[in-house]
């Protein structure tokens, strides 16, 4: 890069080459003067213009800043903040009392022998649906049958001797009317006659029991539902005292839910269970995905001190089999709804020391610090008592960066109307106050026109 020379020897280097007058005119006569005067010139020339040039040369930093100041004209403004707003929106609001708890079959029945035998048959499918009476297991049946025919034999036997003494009673008595027997010996043969009526009897109870026991061997389904995994296989032998049982059915549809909810909350449950059903919907354990829909059966007679808590029994018709037993699930008990609430998303709600607040979107794009009375908190929504009015735009997101009287630019619109919390859906049924389908965008009042 060349260096540039400075102004004061340059003027040193051509001073000497200036002529007085008398020199010029002297040396002007003579060819080697003039000559010299040429080059001279010359030189001059050549060093001025490369001087010009060299002095002409942009400074970026220097071009740069005076391109700024001429752009901005001045000082800028503090410069406005994105946000997204959502609009304050009339609705009815349900009540939800949140509960935990586990499903219980409706009925669980553990299917065990009632007679001692072989199993000769199994009729049933693990995981099998059943219906009630529908056979499940056959134990041998032919030691039964055997001790039926005895039973039987027996009681013909036992006929015959007490259709004897009825006969020889009847004669006793004729006799003791004739005076030839005493009566002794006629009331002997009378209680007889009972002792013999007594066996039959006897022996048709013993009938009837074997007869049962036939019955017991044909093991069928007491109540509907499915079947568990089983526990014998065919020619295993089975007692009426074994502990364990064959199999396990648990009735399905309908099923039960068992949840908790704090005490305070039992006396408006209790009310309002009297007065109708309430109804109750079962969410899986992440509190995401709604499984089944039903409704309020009963509250427990007690309440647990050391939780606090009451159990509360609700039925579901669970047909689509989404409920199991021993499942944990979220259970929304619906206690009531409210009608006509200003609501606004969960997200404009801020926390401070002074209470809760909003921040709140006026005409000319600053909001204003607002506070506001939570009423109650359902789902993505707030029902507001005091603070907001239908219509009012509350800012959902971008509030860490604003302050009272701050300047904002509402994302996606130029009035903020097509703007709404973040996350939710951009058209009907999203489920966000004031979320609108479509909007033509305004200009704002204060932007250059055209000339």
């Amino acid at each position: 890069m060349l260096k540039l020379m400075p102004t004061k020897p340059l003027t040193r280097i051509l001073r000497p080459l200036e002529l007085t007058p008398k020199e010029s005119r002297s040396k002007a006569l003579t060819p080697a003067a003039g000559s010299r005067a040429v080059w001279t010139v010359l030189i001059l020339a050549m060093s001025m213009f490369w001087l010009a040039g060299c002095g002409n040369s942009p400074d970026p930093q220097a071009a740069s800043k005076g391109g700024a100041a001429k752009k901005g004209g001045g000082r800028m403004g503090p410069q406005a903040i994105s946000v997204a707003v959502a609009k304050a929106e009339v609705r009815d609001m349900p009540v939800y009392l949140n509960g935990l708890g586990s499903v219980d079959a409706f009925n669980t029945v553990v299917v065990k022998s009632r007679i001692d035998g072989q199993i000769v048959q199994i009729a049933f499918r693990e995981g099998q649906e059943v219906k009630q009476g529908d056979l499940l297991v056959v134990i041998d049946q032919r030691p039964y049958q055997v001790a039926l025919q005895q039973a039987e034999a027996t009681l013909f036997k036992d006929q015959s001797s007490l259709k004897d003494a009825k006969l020889n009673l009847q004669r006793f008595q004729e006799l003791y009317k004739d005076g030839v027997i005493p009566k002794q010996q006629m009331d002997t043969q009378d209680s007889l006659v009972g002792q013999l009526d007594g066996a039959v009897r006897a022996d048709q109870a013993q009938i009837d029991t074997v007869k049962l026991n036939l019955n017991y061997a044909r093991i069928t389904a007491p109540v509907s539902g499915r079947v568990g995994l089983r526990q014998v296989d065919i020619g295993n032998m089975v007692h009426a005292s074994d502990p364990t049982g064959m199999l396990v059915i648990t009735q399905l549809q309908p099923i039960a839910v068992v949840f908790t909810l704090p005490e305070d909350n039992l006396p408006a449950v209790s009310k309002r269970l009297h007065a109708g059903t309430l109804e109750a919907v079962a969410y899986s354990r992440d509190d995401q995905t709604k499984l089944a829909t039903g409704k309020l059966l009963t509250i427990d007679n007690q309440i647990d001190q050391t939780t606090g808590t009451g159990k509360l029994k609700a039925v579901f018709d669970n047909r689509d089999n989404a409920l199991w037993p021993q499942q944990f699930v979220n259970v929304h008990l619906l206690l009531e709804t409210r009608k006509n609430n200003t609501v606004v998303p969960v997200a404009a709600i801020q926390r401070g020391p002074q209470g809760t607040y909003v921040f709140a979107l006026k005409p000319d794009k600053t909001v204003e610090l607002r506070p506001v009375t939570v009423s109650f908190n359902e789902g993505s929504f707030s029902s507001i008592s005091m603070g907001l009015n239908p219509g009012d735009q509350v800012i959902t997101d971008g509030q860490d960066k604003l302050q009272n009287g701050s300047q904002v630019e509402v994302r996606g619109g130029g009035d903020g109307s097509a703007s709404q919390s973040p996350g939710a859906g951009n058209g009907p049924g999203s489920g966000v106050p004031g979320a609108p389908v479509g909007g033509e965008r305004k200009k704002r009042p204060d932007a250059a026109q055209p000339k």
